[in-house]
């Protein structure tokens, strides 16, 4: 077990959880006030910009006082909870961390004494929206006079309907109120003959607070609109990629594998790399240096319910079609179950946005900093081309965006590193000269 401090009582706090990392949402506690922990057992569950992450108990103890609450963010150093790790100490905090509460508690009375004073101050400026401001101005209301039913009292769009119906004010208001029978018949019996229909209706704005991945979104995005991209289109036929994907399907049925197309797109983009390694490069802006990196660590954005999120197939060159599906499905695995790893989400060297699953031609996206290129995969179509005898006949089209850092990458070796990627995406046979 860990060295016990002196005391007895002691603060966990929340330890680095990766590098660069500054705090963290706390998603949930795995344990309660006055339980008895073990040493390495699960406290808590938290997230960073790059990963969900367990934090664990250095120390057997119990519980004193859990600190926060799922949905807080949390500092890198910040304590977490309090823990009696000695056997003989009170179940209470220390003197001295008795002494915090108490000051703690009488900033918050203070608080709350402000605060109670700030909502009768709100209340007795009247409490409302500028649209109820504005229905009861229509109406010949005196805001002031009526009793609010809302939240703090605020005054509510029926209170104003209510008081006026009270006061015989309604019918006589309706000379000055814009009638618009299009949306009465609309609404039917909801509407009051003698009320304004753009009144019938009340919606009030939300605010949503980033958390885990949105916020990392947030700021990889920020950091990334900063850089002059350069955009580059081209048109990709997927008739053999499609057929190769159906061969493997019906000849590997045994292993209980499904194949797409993605998998092959990323082996034959790790060749179209090794002769274009300037593509697989991150850029260092204060020393003005490209580092090329060795490994072909290919990303690929995810959607789930929890935010955008990029996991890396490392080492893309030294594995096989059947080794990057099989880890292709544990990435999308752990990514809609929230439960990547640190490791899966970081050291990426390129990433592969495929739009198309979901819908669209193609995208614009913006490169995943420090990479230097993103490439946005549109939706596969089957359209009439001619062929080279000038026969009309059907093709699988598939429109592929590249997005590249202009500081780095000029047009001319995009283009050819496009070329070279779309001859083996064209001639899938090609790869089996290549591979090791």
């Amino acid at each position: 077990m860990a060295d016990l401090p002196v005391g007895g009582v002691i603060d966990v706090p929340l330890a680095q959880t990766g590098e660069g990392i500054a705090e963290c949402e706390l998603l949930k506690w795995f344990v309660q006030e006055g339980e008895e922990v073990e040493e390495f057992q699960p406290l808590c569950e938290v997230q960073s910009d790059k990963a969900t992450i367990e934090i664990t108990s250095r120390y057997k103890g119990k519980v004193s006082k859990v600190l926060h609450v799922p949905g807080n963010i949390v500092k890198v150093g910040e304590a977490l909870l309090r823990m009696v790790i000695d056997e003989n100490a009170s179940i209470l905090p220390s003197v001295e961390a008795a002494q915090d509460l108490v000051a703690q508690d009488s900033k918050i009375n203070e608080l709350d004494i402000a605060d109670s004073v700030l909502k009768k101050e709100k209340i007795r400026g009247v409490l409302s929206t500028p649209a109820v401001r504005n229905f009861a101005k229509q109406l010949g209301v005196t805001i002031e006079d009526v009793l609010g039913t809302g939240h703090d009292g605020r005054i509510l769009r029926e209170d104003i309907l209510n008081y006026a119906a009270r006061k015989g004010i309604l019918k006589a208001s309706s000379e000055i109120l814009i009638e618009d029978s299009s949306a009465k018949n609309f609404l039917g019996d909801q509407t009051s003959p003698n009320v304004s229909s753009a009144y019938v209706w009340e919606f009030e704005d939300r605010s949503l607070p980033l958390r885990g991945f949105h916020r990392a979104m947030a700021k990889s995005m920020t950091l990334a609109a900063k850089i002059p991209h350069f955009q580059y289109v081209e048109e990709v036929n997927c008739d053999a990629l499609l057929d190769l994907r159906a061969s493997f399907q019906n000849e590997m049925s045994d292993l209980g594998i499904k194949f797409t197309f993605l998998p092959l797109l990323v082996k034959s983009l790790s060749m179209a790399l090794s002769k274009y390694p300037l593509l697989n490069s991150c850029f260092n802006e204060e020393s003005q240096e490209v580092l090329l990196k060795g490994s072909h660590n290919i990303g690929i954005a995810m959607a789930t319910a929890h935010g955008l999120v990029v996991p890396n197939i490392k080492k893309v060159q030294s594995l096989s079609i059947v080794e990057i599906t099989k880890e292709l499905s544990r990435l999308q695995e752990l990514a809609l179950s929230n439960k990547l790893s640190s490791d899966d989400v970081s050291g990426g060297t390129i990433t592969i946005s495929n739009i198309g699953s979901i819908g669209g031609k193609f995208g614009s996206p913006l490169v995943n900093v420090p990479e230097v290129s993103i490439i946005a995969l549109g939706r596969i179509q089957k359209i009439p081309l001619f062929d080279e005898d000038g026969n009309l006949c059907p093709a699988s089209i598939m429109m592929i965006n590249i997005s590249s850092d202009h500081r780095v990458l000029d047009g001319a070796t995009v283009a050819r590193f496009c070329n070279e990627w779309k001859r083996f995406i064209e001639k899938p046979e090609l790869l089996m000269l290549q591979m090791r």
